[in-house]
């Protein structure tokens, strides 16, 4: 974490690579948000003392470590993260509405399987692998949203809230579950837990309310914000085209062109690749 916020310190001093204070506040913000997360005392409760400590944990690595990241990153960096083709061919996937909300499902679900949850309450590793991969989830959820990437359109803003709302649904439905299940489902947290005296089926219950409630303040008070905006600002169906998105989609034109379009003819003057002749009218 020191690393981390001595590269990012370092690296908004240079030239080009300026931020607003907003968008320093912002980092900040996940770095503090990412440290409650991963360290003492939630994280030692999250391994293998209190489900309710794991829903917590979760929402922080989900919900706020990745847009608060996103937002504080400078253009330019961002832009040059998400360069490599590979990078930028599962980031043009990954930022479909359909597809965020499958892989964050998958998981959402996935990783609170019985043997996901017993392996990262013995292994270290699995804990470091979770967490890795519920902070990719968790930029993959807010990545339709914050139109970070170079290149991709984003929803409108009806759109977004829409994405929003479905989001809270869809991959929190387990929480419906340890609500009514009338006995813990998970042995790792089945012995009677030292935090505040709690039965190990009251605590599966706090974290079913926990998960469920929290998950749905978030991302329904980020949709009601982005909606209402859009009305009081009468916000216009096209966004403007920056210098990184002509940069981005010519590149991926080049790309296409050495390789050949899928049917094996090469983009050319009677074969448009319809990302190269974007204008600021066609977003």
């Amino acid at each position: 974490m020191l690393a981390v916020g001595g590269l990012y310190a370092w690296t908004i001093r240079r030239p080009g690579y300026r931020v607003t204070r907003r968008q320093a506040a912002s980092f900040i913000g996940a770095m503090v948000a990412a440290l409650v997360a991963l360290t003492w005392p939630l994280a030692d409760l999250a391994a293998t003392r209190s489900l309710t400590a794991l829903v917590v944990q979760r929402l922080l690595l989900v919900l706020a470590v990745p847009p608060l990241a996103l937002i504080g990153l400078p253009d330019l960096a961002f832009a040059r993260l998400t360069r490599p083709s590979a990078v930028d061919a599962l980031l043009q996937r990954t930022s479909r509405p359909g597809v965020a909300i499958a892989v964050v499902t998958v998981i959402a679900v996935g990783t609170l399987t019985t043997g996901a949850v017993d392996a990262q309450a013995s292994s270290w590793a699995a804990r470091g692998a979770l967490d890795l991969l519920l902070l990719f989830a968790g930029v993959v959820l807010w990545l339709p949203v914050l139109g970070r990437v170079p290149g991709i359109d984003r929803p409108s803003a009806l759109g977004r809230g829409a994405y929003l709302i479905v989001q809270s649904i869809v991959p929190s439905f387990l929480a419906v579950v340890w609500i009514f299940a009338r006995h813990p489902l998970y042995p790792a947290y089945a012995h009677p837990s030292r935090v505040a005296d709690l039965s190990p089926l009251l605590d599966q219950q706090i974290a079913g309310f926990t998960a469920k409630l929290g998950t749905i303040f978030v991302l329904w008070s980020v949709a009601f914000v982005i909606t209402n905006r859009s009305e009081r600002r009468e916000e216009s169906q096209t966004e403007p085209l920056t210098w990184a998105d002509v940069e981005r989609r010519l590149q991926r034109a080049e790309r296409r062109q050495r390789r050949g379009t899928p049917d094996g003819a090469p983009v050319g003057p009677d074969r448009e690749d319809p990302d190269a002749g974007a204008g600021p009218g066609t977003r």
